[in-house]
């Protein structure tokens, strides 16, 4: 108890001063240790002794090289002490960072919760930038890191102007990254540009949930949301019967169309008569032009009745997969965490990363952390007002009714 409730590479920025209120807002310090019997295997707060944790990659992507962060809070913050994180700086680059684990961990046997929280400031309608944490095996090269080096987890938004709008969770099987089958969608009222907190937890059921603003937006279980091999496969040896009848209904066979049905729809006129003047020899043969057939009633459709030779849809038998897993939750050998990022727009702030085995403890954390993040509109107001931007609070504004296809459309285009 005593010795876990010191967690594992902790790191908080020290103190800042008293709590002072905002308007109506109390902005509190953010420093607290684990509870008994809580494990924290990484924390990281970004305090003034950060460089020394975190290292830049000298990685070159095929859109050039990587750029640097910067520590700060950004350009408006409810606490600029205890917000500062890092922050992408440029422009059309990627961003690449990294920092070591006191020592490697694997998370068999209990749950594994990552959360972090990330203001994406320079958030508006055009706004394109990813966002999500990865953790690293404890191999990995930290001057090179990169996209192309292996992950054991990724987990954060991507964003990208109306098309792009998700939460990403991308697991390593057997060499193979694997991203959920469907997507988790952004909400148009969360892409703020206000501060979020985003939380993974990973337990030992094969069962997961993730959070945003510590309010679920998924979960479920990981065999049923991410392609791990199946319980069992077709037996490639299996083949459908000649006789086998997979057609659910038929033509009523004991049904005749009526004698007197016409599905004619077009008739030579009967009315019609040879002009006078018409020249057999010169004009050729005439014929009656072509009319609506007035008493025809459509094409004639027998009734369709249940095949009694149904068999149901026909499928191969099934064998035991020798490469099925029943448990997959295990996240082995993580030895580090780092954020690996493609950046059109600058301005995201990354912080308070903690990677623990208890949802109960990273929620209590990221209680506090709501309750700074809450000072941020009123600031954000009067920054922009300072500053002569425009301020459109699109959570305070709501959004109206519309329709699917419409999620992620500007409010002045809908």
């Amino acid at each position: 108890g005593g010795a876990r409730a010191r967690a594992a590479g902790t790191m908080s920025r020290p103190a800042p001063a008293p709590a002072f209120l905002l308007g109506s807002v109390p902005l509190l310090a953010c420093c607290w240790s684990a509870a008994a019997g809580v494990e924290v295997f990484f924390q990281e707060n970004f305090d003034t002794l950060w460089e020394q944790r975190w290292v830049h990659s000298t990685w070159h992507g095929e859109n050039g090289p990587a750029g640097r962060f910067e520590w700060s809070a950004g350009e408006w913050y409810a606490n600029e002490s205890a917000q500062k994180g890092l922050r992408t700086a440029s422009d059309m680059h990627y961003h690449s960072i990294s920092a070591r684990l006191p020592q490697p961990f694997s998370s068999r046997g209990r749950d594994l919760v990552v959360q972090f929280s990330v203001k994406h400031e320079s958030q508006d309608f055009t706004f394109c930038a990813g966002g999500y944490v990865k953790l690293l095996p404890s191999s990995f090269d930290q001057a090179t890191f990169g996209g192309e080096t292996p992950y054991r987890l990724m987990f954060g938004p991507d964003i990208c102007s109306y098309d792009v709008a998700r939460i990403h969770v991308g697991l390593s099987w057997r060499g193979a990254n694997l991203l959920r089958d469907t997507e988790i969608p952004l909400r148009y009222e969360d892409k703020d540009g206000y501060t979020h907190l985003y939380t993974l937890v990973v337990r030992p059921d094969n069962s997961y949930a993730v959070f945003l603003d510590l309010k679920e937006r998924a979960s479920g279980s990981l065999h049923d949301h991410w392609s791990f091999p199946n319980k069992t496969i077709d037996d490639a040896a299996d083949r459908k019967p000649e006789d086998w009848v997979e057609a659910q209904r038929i033509d009523d066979p004991t049904e005749r169309k009526p004698a007197d049905w016409v599905d004619q729809p077009r008739i030579r006129d009967p009315e019609a008569a040879r002009p006078a003047e018409w020249d057999e020899e010169e004009d050729g043969t005439w014929e009656a032009p072509i009319i609506d057939n007035p008493k025809y009633v459509g094409a004639w459709i027998p009734m369709r009745v249940p095949n009694p030779a149904y068999k149901g849809e026909w499928a191969p038998r099934q064998l035991e997969n020798p490469e099925y897993v029943e448990e997959v939750y295990a996240v082995d050998d993580v030895g580090g965490v780092g954020f690996e990022l493609w950046t059109v727009h600058h301005g995201s702030v990354f912080d308070n990363v903690l990677i623990c085995d208890s949802l109960d403890h990273a929620k209590a954390v990221g209680g506090k952390l709501l309750h700074l993040f809450a000072g941020e509109r009123q600031v954000r107001r009067a920054w922009a007002e300072a500053n002569g931007k425009p301020f459109h609070d699109i959570t305070a504004l709501g959004r109206p009714e519309q329709d699917e296809d419409e999620e992620d459309l500007p409010r002045d285009e809908l």
